[in-house]
């Protein structure tokens, strides 16, 4: 089976993966990427050197509780008191919980991208190792299902939209950086990408974000306009941050002299390699969610 053949149908049934979990219910949608989640860290540890069973506990553990405490808390509590012959009450600001999160997630981001800007780390911390796994790798995850919930109820239109863009971004950057790139944007990290694909990928996302809030989500018509804004704003956050966690992958892939994060998905790599951008786009459109609904 030649290489075209091998990525071409491993690409498929990712993607038709993605979308039957997606479209089939809240729980398929969130046990897919509790999956995912576990092949991760495996990658990462493997990429960084971590111990494999702690982490994938440790991330496992996290992800679990949270969501568990975030969106099933009734569930939770009645499982717990009927299996364990309590009277346990699980009280918990949800809106106290995602800040929380989210400020430790942003902090990391933020430690990931200077790290991406330091030419002189060659080697990273155990500490530092142990800081990512926590808001690089796990925390992204929990915000990918958040981010699927919106304001109110599951939407899988939301999740599906973000999917679209990083596709659409990544699909275009690459066409367009190979038909006319020549001034590179981060060669001593990723070399392939320049700052041509880069603004092709964003102008088609753009574009993408636009039909997705007009065909798709197809609001109201007095809310029309805003959707437009809101999806365009999106794409232009994937467009940036997806590129930004493309090239911190990178950066931990070249220090560890390795090509892929793995190779789960013959012709493509590692599941790392496919969420990259989505793990580090995640926290930032739920930031930017909540920033909307805070002045709306």
């Amino acid at each position: 089976m030649n290489e075209t053949l091998k990525r071409t149908i491993s690409g498929a049934v990712y993607i038709a993966l993605l979308l039957t979990s997606i479209l089939f219910s809240t729980e398929s949608f969130i046990l897919l990427f509790g999956l995912f989640l576990v092949i991760t860290i495996y990658e990462f540890s493997n990429i960084v050197y971590l111990n494999k069973i702690f982490s994938i506990l440790f991330g496992v553990v996290l992800y679990s509780s949270i969501l568990l405490v975030s969106h099933y808390n009734k569930e939770t509590t009645d499982f717990i008191n009927r299996n364990f012959d309590t009277n346990v009450v699980l009280k918990t600001n949800i809106q106290q919980l995602d800040l929380v999160l989210l400020a430790v997630t942003i902090v990391v981001s933020i430690k990931c991208i200077i790290f991406l800007f330091y030419d002189s780390v060659q080697k990273v911390s155990i500490s530092s190792k142990y800081l990512y796994l926590l808001g690089y790798i796990t925390l992204p995850f929990v915000f990918i299902v958040k981010i699927s919930f919106g304001t109110n109820d599951y939407n899988p239109k939301i999740i599906l939209g973000l999917f679209v863009l990083i596709w659409t971004n990544d699909t275009f950057a690459y066409l367009v950086g190979k038909s006319i790139g020549k001034h590179k944007l981060f060669e001593r990290v990723s070399p392939k990408k320049t700052i041509e694909g880069f603004l092709g990928g964003a102008v088609f996302a753009a574009f993408a974000g636009y039909l997705i809030s007009k065909l798709y989500i197809q609001p109201t018509p007095e809310f029309s306009n805003r959707s437009i804004l809101i999806w365009t704003g999106i794409a232009i956050i994937v467009s940036i941050f997806g590129t930004i966690g493309d090239l911190i992958e990178s950066k931990f892939k070249r220090i560890a002299g390795v090509k892929d994060s793995g190779s789960i998905m013959p012709g493509h790599g590692g599941i790392l390699d496919r969420l990259d951008s989505v793990i580090f786009v995640a926290p930032i459109i739920f930031l930017f969610y909540q920033i909307l609904y805070y002045v709306s």
